[in-house]
């Protein structure tokens, strides 16, 4: 499916944002290929019994947008980086639930090569998740900039353009970001419940 142009997506999420429901349901197919490979890059290197697939982490994303308010979306990367954020959000509150369910289990996650924070290695989604909200506390931009970068996908530019910062902020905070979680994540014990 060829990537929609970011000007019919940007004037749709502008009309939703100010309160024309119609424009999120006109929106929807514009943007569901992206939102499906936004959800697989989470899903690349699962094991094959996951019971949450592509598709339904999409519908739950979508479910949560629509519960929302209209939003004011800058634009169409800050909607991605939004939905992506949502679908951290699901995966995170299911990996709990698992892992509340599964007394010592341990819900991990192969990071992708390109965007790896962890050179090689599978992290536990919760601990990530928990060492993220850690960060956040220290400095949300360097958060953000993860949560952009690695869980929505986007390019440094891409980022930049989001947040409103320039891209050699970007590639600082992100190299700083990668080196302050990869510490956190050797200190933090495993999630067992």
């Amino acid at each position: 499916m060829p990537e929609p142009s970011a000007q019919p997506v940007s004037e749709l999420l502008a009309k939703w944002g100010a309160g024309d429901e119609e424009s999120l349901r006109r929106l929807v197919p514009l943007v569901y290929g992206e939102l499906r490979r936004i959800a697989h890059r989470h899903f690349r290197n699962e094991a094959s019994g996951h019971t949450l697939q592509t598709t339904a982490l999409v519908h739950e994303a979508y479910l949560c947008l629509m519960k929302q308010h209209p939003m004011d979306f800058q634009n169409r990367e800050h909607f991605f980086a939004v939905s992506a954020n949502l679908m951290r959000q699901i995966l995170v509150q299911y990996a709990r639930r698992r892992n509340a369910a599964k007394r010592n289990a341990r819900n991990k996650v192969p990071l992708d090569s390109a965007m790896t924070l962890f050179p090689k290695q599978t992290v536990d989604l919760v601990a990530l998740d928990d060492a993220l909200n850690a960060l956040a506390k220290l400095d949300v931009k360097q958060s953000r900039i993860v949560e952009l970068r690695f869980f929505a996908g986007l390019s440094i530019e891409e980022t930049s353009r989001v947040l409103g910062v320039s891209p050699a902020t970007v590639k600082r905070g992100w190299t700083t970001a990668r080196i302050w979680l990869s510490r956190e994540m050797r200190a933090t014990p495993p999630h067992d419940a």
